[in-house]
């Protein structure tokens, strides 16, 4: 499973952090978008150093290399204005999608994409899909990519992706807007991974 930072900042965000990595996650993409490059660079200080391979970053791509994160996201616009990325080589790449068609259509140097919003979104208020995502991903053509479930998603609701030929979920609003961030990333995690079993 992947979770995504809250946008914003949150109260012990570096606490919380640091405990779902010892709870076993995976990834964690830092969305900051209004960070400055000073700013991210002090967020992502705050965090363990052993968690850094850990490390998804969506911002001020240029300081990766100085924390040794070799990790690289690019929003659906920033991947609709670059034509390639030659100095990111040796990064590994993902990106975000909002439609199969822009799915199936990715360059194969992206080794997964979000395809969002499978539900209605817990963080944003009336941001849901205009498509069912679940039917329109009968459509996949794009089997290099690994596609990844985004928006809405919580414990009541995990297997459906999973389940539906998504090959992974990602987290926000389940774990930032609640006071039960552990919890609910464990719950969530335990779901998953029975489904694996």
């Amino acid at each position: 499973m992947i979770v995504i930072t809250n946008p914003s900042p949150i109260a012990n965000e570096i606490g919380i952090i640091d405990s779902l990595f010892e709870e076993g996650l995976s990834l964690l993409h830092i969305r900051k978008p209004d960070f400055s490059e000073v700013e991210t660079a002090k967020f992502i200080h705050q965090i363990k150093h052993k968690h850094r391979k850990n490390l998804v970053l969506h911002t001020h791509h240029q300081i990766a290399a100085d924390f040794g994160i070799n990790r690289i996201h690019f929003s659906e616009t920033e991947r609709k204005k670059a034509i390639d990325f030659p100095e990111l080589s040796g990064y590994v790449l993902s990106t975000s999608t909002h439609s199969i068609q822009d799915f199936n259509a990715l360059e194969n140097i992206f080794e997964y994409a979000f395809l969002s919003p499978v539900f209605p979104s817990i963080s944003k208020e009336n941001y849901s899909s205009q498509t069912n995502l679940f039917e329109a991903i009968k459509q996949r053509e794009n089997f290099n990519t690994k596609m990844v479930a985004l928006s809405g998603i919580y414990s009541g609701n995990v297997e459906k992706p999973l389940q539906s030929g998504f090959d992974d979920v990602a987290l926000l609003g389940t774990i930032w807007n609640n006071p039960n961030a552990i919890k609910n990333f464990k719950l969530c995690q335990k779901i998953v991974l029975s489904l694996s079993a």
